[in-house]
């Protein structure tokens, strides 16, 4: 078997398809795993206080995302959403709303499992000193729980990342996409693939590294014992 991998590198289109490709996926994976903690801390937050109703649904919405497979919240998003609500947005907004939802449901069975590592102590002592719950919850239990749980998050967030090449399917054009575009072109499947593999390597190892670097940064405190 002959490898052309100059098949590749010699196409300036080629490159920049890749490099364009590898940014998108890069920046919507980062813009939907930010929405996705956000949304993520409510989730969690409604749960952990056991509030009437709002504990149920948020329960259940966890358990629907978690139990379905990507590719199907992706479709649904992309398509089913905009036929029963008549709206229609850029193909990499839908992804971002998939992929959001699809964070949310994983952060905040992280984020929850922290909150019940947090010492009851602390915070039977602040309610004693007449300190309001949700003050008790943002400024106690939230940052340890976040604190402990970022290695959890961190790799949670690497994994989720690797799987959304799957956006590709409904025309988004992210790294996944440039690769088969390139393929379909070249046939030379093995050069494109391996280099694919490349890159989402390193767009991997670079967002650990990044995250690695805010734990650092936020919770000094927590990394030093």
């Amino acid at each position: 078997m002959e490898l052309r991998f100059f098949e590749i590198y010699r196409n300036p289109d080629y490159i920049w398809l890749l490099v364009e490709g590898a940014g998108a996926s890069a920046l919507i994976t980062a813009g939907s795993g930010a929405l996705g903690f956000i949304m993520a801390l409510v989730l969690a937050g409604v749960r952990f206080g056991k509030i009437p109703v709002l504990g149920h649904i948020a329960a259940a919405y966890i358990e629907f995302i978690r139990n379905t497979p990507l590719i199907v919240q992706l479709f649904f998003v992309a398509f089913g959403l905009p036929m029963l609500l008549g709206y229609q947005w850029p193909f990499w907004a839908h992804a971002v709303l998939a992929l959001t939802l699809n964070f949310s449901a994983y952060f905040s069975e992280i984020l929850r499992a922290g909150f019940t590592t947090v010492a009851t102590g602390q915070i039977e002592a602040a309610r004693a000193l007449g300190v309001p719950g949700w003050l008790v919850f943002v400024k106690i239990v939230l940052p340890q729980a976040v604190a402990r749980m970022f290695p959890s998050l961190n790799s949670q967030f690497i994994f989720l990342f690797l799987t959304t090449g799957v956006i590709s399917e409904i025309g988004v054009r992210d790294l996944t996409q440039a690769g088969m575009f390139i393929d379909s072109r070249t046939f030379r499947s093995f050069e494109v693939f391996f280099t694919l593999t490349v890159i989402y390597i390193l767009l991997a190892l670079s967002f650990k590294f990044f995250l690695t670097q805010v734990q650092r940064h936020l919770f000094k405190w927590q990394v030093a014992r």
